[in-house]
């Protein structure tokens, strides 16, 4: 860590605290479901809406289905046997490509070889691709051009990459890492990527850059490459060591957090514009550690326009348990709102150690899961428990989310959301298009001529539901 701690309490010494840390009880936390090995055990990997309004996740030994109630459904198994994590684990989100189909990786193959990159479809598990021994591809996402973008932690060299695949299985290394002197381009991504508005690609690396403690990167579809940000430049009170991925925010800039660094040591959340311009939004552990420490998750915003994450450690945590974990609202301005510490009932009943970001579903509520805690009978759950399934409310109304969130006028673009069927308009920030209800879940739009970036609304014969993201009209 490169004495990284040392240097960030110095720092504290001669500054104040970035911003004021309240805790809300207007929110309402419910666990939905407990794993119990059978179904599943230690989710650490964002849930995905599909467009047949369920959840659906991975555990470290499983691909599994939720309802939005919790009713799971195991979908594919990847270990037989408790022991067998350490050949094949599934550790990275799911993402459904554009023909239906649920795209995911695993850290390993059989026989410890490199890991795998599959699909679920309604038969079953089908493996696109095995990559070479100690390649560990990240979680993928769909670009606009239909191909699977990701990063591996790993490489040949060690150092990590970013590549592409098509749907039929065509793979493509677009950038290697530590090839620049010193590792001055990063090193070891752990977060997968995020496509901007600009059409551009944007990651962190946990490793690498001026002074070793991680990277902000723009990649471009064709494979340009560039560091927009290197970590610590501010004495670390600008963050060290992210671990998670980006998101952008409907500002258009993009928010993203540090598993270390900041004012006392134990991670921040920040903004950095499109150009490269960094702020922290907020340091952790600026009261005693009750806030939260070391986030390892991205952020996700809400359609309040707030931003929702998770730590995975706090400072108190019953009987002394570790890694109890934090649940938080962030303005984009910094202002945070600490919502909910886990193992707050007896035997951590309600869940420990969240490990993956938030996903908030068009029903309004937010999911995500702990990767320990949970009462099971199944003994291959009792030494930490096998995890759990959890719902946050605020209180906010059901809305329609664009997949992707921005487009050319003529594109086809999918729209999510509840009770959908009778749907009589679909307007982008005003401007009317065609579209399709392709069922009570889903409508097929085409972004109409004339439109300019704004909400997307729908009309259905319940009322008018807005998007929880501005739509971004491409030129």
């Amino acid at each position: 860590m490169k004495e990284l701690t040392s240097r960030c309490l110095k720092a504290l010494i001669a500054t104040f605290c970035l911003a004021t840390t309240l805790h809300s009880s207007a929110q309402t936390v419910k666990t939905l479901a407990v794993f119990d090995y059978a179904n599943g055990a230690w989710p650490n990997a964002a849930l995905v809406q599909a467009t047949d309004g369920n959840l659906y996740g991975t555990t470290q030994i499983n691909v599994f289905r939720m309802t939005p109630s919790g009713q799971i459904t195991s979908l594919a198994t990847f270990c037989s046997t408790p022991d067998c994590r350490i050949l094949q684990t599934t550790m990275a989100p799911l993402v459904q490509g554009s023909d239906g189909n649920l795209y995911g990786s695993t850290d390993y193959g059989e026989g410890l070889k490199g890991g795998t990159l599959f699909k679920i479809t309604p038969a079953g598990t089908y493996v696109l691709l095995n990559f070479p021994y100690g390649s560990t591809p990240n979680g993928l996402l769909q670009g606009v051009d239909g191909t699977l973008y990701g990063t591996t932690k790993y490489s040949s060299s060690l150092s990590g990459t970013v590549f592409k695949i098509t749907l039929s299985g065509v793979l493509t290394t677009m950038y290697t890492f530590c090839t620049q002197t010193n590792c001055a381009d990063g090193l070891l991504p752990i977060g997968g990527l995020v496509q901007a508005s600009d059409g551009n690609f944007y990651g962190t690396t946990y490793e690498g850059g001026a002074f070793s403690e991680g990277t902000v990167f723009k990649i471009t579809p064709t494979g340009t490459f560039t560091t927009l940000y290197t970590f610590c430049t501010q004495a670390c009170l600008d963050g060290a060591h992210p671990m998670a991925g980006l998101v952008q925010g409907n500002d258009g800039d993009l928010y993203g957090t540090t598993s270390e660094g900041g004012t006392a040591g134990n991670g921040t959340i920040f903004k950095i514009t499109l150009d490269g311009l960094l702020t922290t939004l907020y340091s952790f552990c600026v009261q005693t550690c009750s806030d939260g420490m070391h986030p390892t998750a991205a952020l996700v915003q809400g359609s309040d326009g707030n931003f929702y994450g998770t730590t995975n450690g706090d400072a108190y945590c019953l009987g002394g348990s570790p890694n109890c974990g934090t649940l938080f609202q962030v303005t984009p301005s910094g202002a945070f709102t600490l919502l909910h510490t886990f193992c707050s009932v007896t035997l951590c009943a309600d869940g420990r150690a969240p490990d993956a970001p938030l996903l908030q579903a068009t029903n309004g509520t937010f999911y995500g899961s702990d990767q320990l805690g949970g009462s099971s009978a199944y003994s291959q759950c009792q030494i930490q428990s096998c995890g759990t399934m959890f719902g946050l409310s605020m209180g906010l109304r059901p809305f329609v989310e664009p997949t992707p969130a921005f487009g050319k006028p003529g594109t086809q673009i999918g729209i999510l959301g509840t009770n959908l069927t009778g749907t009589t308009s679909v307007t982008f920030n005003g401007t009317p298009a065609n579209f399709t209800v392709v069922s009570k879940k889903q409508i097929k739009a085409i972004v109409p001529s004339g439109a300019t970036t704004g909400w997307v609304q729908v009309t259905t014969p319940a009322g008018t539901l807005s998007s929880n993201a501005i739509f971004t009209v491409n030129p």
